[in-house]
This record gives C-alpha cells, sequence and structure tokens, in this order.
C-alpha cells in the first residue's frame, strides 16, 4: 500500500511539473517607452489614445503609457512623479503603499507584498485583488473587483509605477500575463 501511494505521488508531482512547463508563455512584445523604460506588452495590447487616458485614468499627471486589451477590460500602465524618497526606503515605502492600498477599496486581499530584484532593478511588488462596494443607502450596485500586479521603482528622485489590472473573474487568466509583464520591466 505504501510502495503504491509513493509510486502515484511521484507521478502526480511528475504530472505536474510536466503541465507547468507545457503551459504556453505569455507572448509579449519588446515595447521601449521614454526615459529608458522597456517593457513587455501583451500580444493584442494597444496603446491608449490621449482622450481613452483621460477618460480612464482621470488625474493631474498623465500616465507616461497605458495598454488595453480588445475589450478594454484589463490595462497596463505606466506613470512616473516625483518622490522625496530614495531606494533606500523601499522596506518603509512597502508599508506606505499597502496602507494606502487598503484605505482605497472597500476589500483587500493581498497576493505578494515584497521586494524583488528584476533585471538587476529592485521593486516594491503588491498583487491583491480588490473590492468597491457601493455603500449608498438604497443601492444595489454590484461591486467592483479587480486583480492588481502593482510593481514600483525609483531612480533618483522619480518614483515610476508600473500597472497591470483585470477583472477578477478573469485572473486565472491574466496573472500569468500580468507577472511575465513584470519580469520583462528593465529600467537604464
Amino acid at each position: 500500500m505504501k510502495t503504491h501511494f509513493s509510486r502515484f505521488l511521484f507521478l502526480l508531482v511528475l504530472l505536474t511539473t510536466f503541465t507547468a512547463l507545457a503551459a504556453p508563455k505569455p507572448k509579449l512584445k519588446k515595447t521601449a517607452l521614454a526615459g529608458g523604460i522597456t517593457v513587455g506588452v501583451p500580444e493584442g495590447f494597444t496603446p491608449l489614445p490621449d482622450e481613452g487616458i483621460a477618460a480612464k485614468f482621470p488625474a493631474p499627471r498623465k500616465p507616461l503609457a497605458v495598454f488595453t486589451d480588445r475589450a478594454g477590460r484589463v490595462d497596463l500602465s505606466v506613470a512616473q512623479k516625483e518622490t522625496p524618497f530614495g531606494s533606500g526606503d523601499y522596506g518603509l515605502l512597502l508599508k506606505i503603499y499597502k496602507a494606502s492600498i487598503q484605505n482605497m477599496y472597500t476589500k483587500v486581499t493581498f497576493l505578494t507584498e515584497d521586494i524583488r530584484t528584476i533585471n538587476k532593478r529592485d521593486f516594491i511588488v503588491l498583487e491583491f485583488t480588490s473590492e468597491v462596494a457601493d455603500t449608498r443607502r438604497n443601492s444595489n450596485l454590484a461591486p467592483i473587483r479587480k486583480y492588481q500586479l502593482v510593481q514600483y521603482a525609483i531612480e533618483g528622485k522619480t518614483l515610476t509605477v508600473f500597472t497591470f489590472n483585470a477583472p477578477t473573474e478573469e485572473q486565472a487568466r491574466w496573472q500569468p500575463v500580468a507577472q511575465a509583464v513584470m519580469s520583462s520591466i528593465s529600467m537604464k
């Protein structure tokens, strides 16, 4: 009985390993942005025009670039702003950004909160699902649920923020793509 279980376990591990290796890698197109930033943009994503950026990302400072899928439901954005912090502050900034995200949404579940080195550059990495519920009285609007992977990097006095977001119900499809995109980032 014990050897059958051991064989079964071995075959299960072997099958899982081959399945993971056989899974198709997301197709990304290496795209150069301003400031020596290169990012892999998922196949089928297109740049959002200025009018689309203004409507979808209303902010005083326009993102450096926004790419969206054909349906306009999944986005990759890159934004920059000045920061008084330096690369030695990543530990503190991880806590600040996590708290900020928790305050922005009704409910947040963190999947990853880390500082990682990707292509010789340190990044703060926050991966999470979020929910915004309409708490107004007599409102029966469904909550908005998103899967998001956000990476932050500091170069000099500039903070660069990379954000990939998709509807939570499509997380299984887009999470490997988001992770591949974030692993492709290069900053010179």
